[in-house]
């Protein structure tokens, strides 16, 4: 395997009319992934229910994640950092409107 250098907070769009989703380590059982948001929240009435675990780390921004079960709110800011068990629903509630929200994400 070749030595791969990167920035997570370079090569962001200047509009982001979706949020964005890239790939940076996908083999095995384990995908890393730079989740950029502005604004963005899941679609009314969608939730995630991944298959695996997913531990997830705010870099920049600021973020709020309903789950489900009891409707819990927990609001992240940077350093912030949840796991996510698999088949805990949840949804990306709010996200910083106007400013790049970036995680860091590794599904397991």
């Amino acid at each position: 395997m070749t030595p791969v250098s990167a920035n997570i907070f370079a090569n962001i769009p200047e509009q982001l009319p979706e949020e964005l989703f890239e790939s940076i380590i996908k083999q095995d059982n384990i995908h890393i992934e730079r989740i950029v948001s502005n604004g963005h929240i899941t679609n009314a009435g969608q939730w995630y229910d991944q298959t695996g675990n997913e531990w997830v780390i705010l870099l920049q921004g600021q973020a709020k994640l309903l789950f489900e079960e009891n409707m819990r709110l927990v609001s992240m800011i940077p350093g912030d950092y949840l796991l996510i068990p698999a088949h805990t629903r949840h949804r990306v509630e709010w996200t910083l409107p106007d400013f790049n929200t970036i995680w860091l994400a590794v599904h397991l």
